[in-house]
């Protein structure tokens, strides 16, 4: 596969991209309280490639909600690209969700409307970035992605592997400090997830800093890290080397 991605990563190697420190997630409904996270520490640095998994139940999911400020801890500290996130007004905060976190979803999230370019751009839209800056540059990140021929096709006449590339060069769109993918191949067929997941090779060789959310062994043993989380806790975090294991195409 051709890489397209030769992008640097948006921070120096000196800097963590995130770092959480005793984070707590605590729910409550009335006077029942649900610990969904007891005191996680995770630090990621720029470049990294971690897969964070675990069952059911584990807090993966409110964990990627933190990491992705679409929630606060109840306490703890979390810092992004060295900045205290729980100090951020809620302006601010959607600042961050728009231009320093790319997300990549398991639903692709795309608008059926509209073209594969208009979907990349809005990011760069809801920043207040010119239309035709907004177009050169969701242009070039469709050409990161391999889709320099598809930015005129709606997301019904592209394939669900090319769909995800579409939500990918979105993500990619705004040269975030993160890319976050929440199961983003739980929607696709075994070519489409090889497809996918040799794309986010590409991001890891290219130096972007990726947190992937998933329960599939084959899928995580692509990342060059592993942190597994039981009942709110990490329970092991296992480097498995640069490049991880590849899964057979």
């Amino acid at each position: 596969m051709t890489t397209y991605l030769n992008v640097p990563p948006t921070f120096h190697s000196s800097d963590a991209v995130l770092s959480l420190s005793d984070v707590t997630k605590v729910y409550r409904n009335g006077s029942l309280e649900v610990a969904a996270l007891r005191g996680v520490t995770l630090d990621v640095q720029p470049g990294e490639y971690v897969a964070v998994m675990g069952p059911s139940g584990s807090g993966k999911s409110t964990l990627m909600h933190i990491i992705g400020c679409l929630d606060v801890p109840t306490a703890g500290s979390y810092h992004l690209a060295g900045e205290d996130v729980s100090r951020m007004s809620e302006n601010e905060l959607a600042d961050v969700r728009n231009l320093r976190i790319g997300f990549v979803f398991q639903q692709f999230n795309l608008l059926a409307s509209m073209t594969a370019a208009s979907n990349v751009a809005l990011p760069l839209a809801y920043a207040g970035i010119s239309r035709a800056d907004r177009r050169e540059r969701a242009e070039a990140s469709l050409a990161r992605v391999g889709l320099a021929d598809r930015v005129s096709h709606r997301p019904g006449e592209l394939s669900g592997g090319q769909q995800q590339r579409v939500a990918v060069a979105r993500a990619l769109v705004t040269e975030p400090a993160l890319i976050l993918a929440d199961e983003p191949t739980g929607n696709l067929d075994s070519t489409s997830t090889a497809d996918v997941l040799d794309l986010f090779d590409e991001l890891r060789d290219a130096g972007r800093t990726v947190v992937l959310i998933t329960h599939e062994h084959d899928v995580a043993a692509r990342a060059g890290r592993i942190v597994r989380l039981r009942d709110g806790l990490v329970t092991d975090d296992s480097v498995q080397g640069v490049a991880g294991s590849r899964v057979p195409s």
